[in-house]
C-alpha cells in the first residue's frame, strides 16, 4: 500500500501542529536548581513553577547537617544554573565537597548561582566564642531559619529577585509568581499566628537546638534540651538529669524534628507524663507537610492538640 502525497502532508501537518502546542506548553529551556533542603525546593517551586526543574539534594527524614557527598548529587550540582541552600554553616560539612568536585563555576560561592537563604534573615543564637568542645555550634549563628514563616517571607523576596537575575527572560513569571505568593503567605501567616496565639510561654524540652525560631515566632519558652551540647545525641544520665531538671521546671511537651531518633524524647514523655510531638520540620517531614502550607499548617496543629488547645 503506498501513501498519497496529500496523506503524507495531513500527517506532516499534523505532527507539526501537535510540535507548537506542546512547545507553547513546556518552556524551551528550565532553569536547572539544586536545592540543597526540601523547603528551598518547595520555595522556588511556588517561585518558579514550570520555569524551574528542581533536583532537591536531601529529605525530611535525613539530618542536614550529615550527608553524603553522592555522584548523583555531584552530577546535579554540575548541571545546575542556581544552587538554592540554606547557608549559615549548615551543609558545611558536605556541600564544599560537592562544590569542589562538581566543577562549575555558575554556582560557586558568591556567583549569582549562590543563593544562601540565611544570608536574608536576622540570625539567633550566634555564638560569642567557638569551640569544638561546645558541640555543633555554627558561627553565624542557629541556621534552622525554616521553622518561622516571617523568615520564608524574608528568603521568598531575595530568592525572587535572584531567579530573575540568573533567567532575565522569564523575570516577569518569576516577579508575579511572587507577588501571587506573598498574598497567600501573609493571609495564612495571619492565620497561623492568630491560632497559635494561646501557645505563647508555653514550657517546652527540645530534642535538637533546632527550634529557636519557632519558639520566637509564637513564645515558646525552650526549658531544657535533650542534646547535652548540640549535636551530641543524649546519654542515659543526661536524659535523667534532664527529667530531674522537669520536677523543678515543668514542660507541656516535648518536640522533635522529624529526622530525629525519637527514643530519647519518648523515654522522657513517659516518665515526665507528657505528649511526645514529632514536627515535620520542612517540606515532606509527615504525610500532612506536601508543602509550605501544609507544613505550617500542620506544626500549629500538631502543637495545639499537644497542649490542649484544639
Amino acid at each position: 500500500m503506498t501513501t498519497s502525497p496529500s496523506t503524507t502532508r495531513t500527517h506532516h501537518k499534523a505532527w507539526l501542529i501537535s510540535a507548537l502546542c506542546l512547545s507553547a506548553i513546556a518552556p524551551a529551556h528550565a532553569l536547572k536548581v539544586f536545592a540543597c533542603e526540601p523547603e528551598w525546593a518547595a520555595l522556588t517551586q511556588e517561585l518558579a513553577g514550570e520555569q524551574a526543574s528542581i533536583y532537591t539534594a536531601t529529605n525530611a527524614l535525613q539530618d542536614p547537617h550529615q550527608v553524603q557527598a553522592k555522584p548523583s548529587l555531584i552530577a546535579a550540582l554540575r548541571n545546575a544554573d542556581l544552587a538554592v541552600c540554606t547557608g549559615a554553616e549548615l551543609e558545611v560539612g558536605w556541600l564544599p565537597v560537592l562544590l569542589r568536585q562538581a566543577g562549575n563555576p555558575a554556582v560557586q560561592v558568591g556567583q549569582p548561582g549562590h543563593f544562601a537563604a540565611a544570608d536574608n534573615v536576622r540570625k539567633l543564637e550566634v555564638p560569642t566564642r567557638l569551640d569544638r568542645a561546645d558541640g555543633d555550634v555554627h558561627a553565624s549563628g542557629n541556621p534552622h531559619i525554616q521553622t518561622d514563616p516571617r523568615n520564608i517571607a524574608a528568603v521568598a523576596q531575595a530568592l525572587g529577585k535572584r531567579l530573575s537575575e540568573v533567567d532575565p527572560a522569564h523575570a516577569k513569571v518569576y516577579q508575579s509568581r511572587l507577588a501571587d505568593f506573598n498574598l497567600r503567605w501573609a493571609a495564612a501567616t495571619t492565620r497561623w499566628t492568630q491560632a497559635a496565639a494561646t501557645l505563647k510561654g508555653l514550657p517546652i524540652v527540645v530534642q535538637h537546638k533546632g527550634f529557636p525560631y519557632l519558639e520566637n515566632w509564637l513564645g515558646l519558652k525552650e526549658v531544657a534540651s535533650l542534646e547535652p551540647k548540640p549535636g551530641v545525641e543524649p546519654s542515659s544520665a543526661h536524659l535523667a538529669d534532664v527529667l530531674k531538671q522537669l520536677q523543678a521546671t515543668p514542660a507541656r511537651m516535648v518536640i522533635r524534628a522529624a529526622y530525629n531518633d525519637g527514643r530519647g524524647s519518648q523515654w522522657l514523655a513517659e516518665r515526665a507524663h507528657i505528649p511526645a510531638v514529632t514536627l515535620p520540620f520542612t517540606v515532606g517531614g509527615n504525610e500532612h507537610a506536601k508543602d509550605l502550607f501544609g507544613l505550617f499548617d500542620d506544626t500549629v496543629d500538631q502543637l495545639l492538640k499537644a497542649a490542649g488547645s484544639k
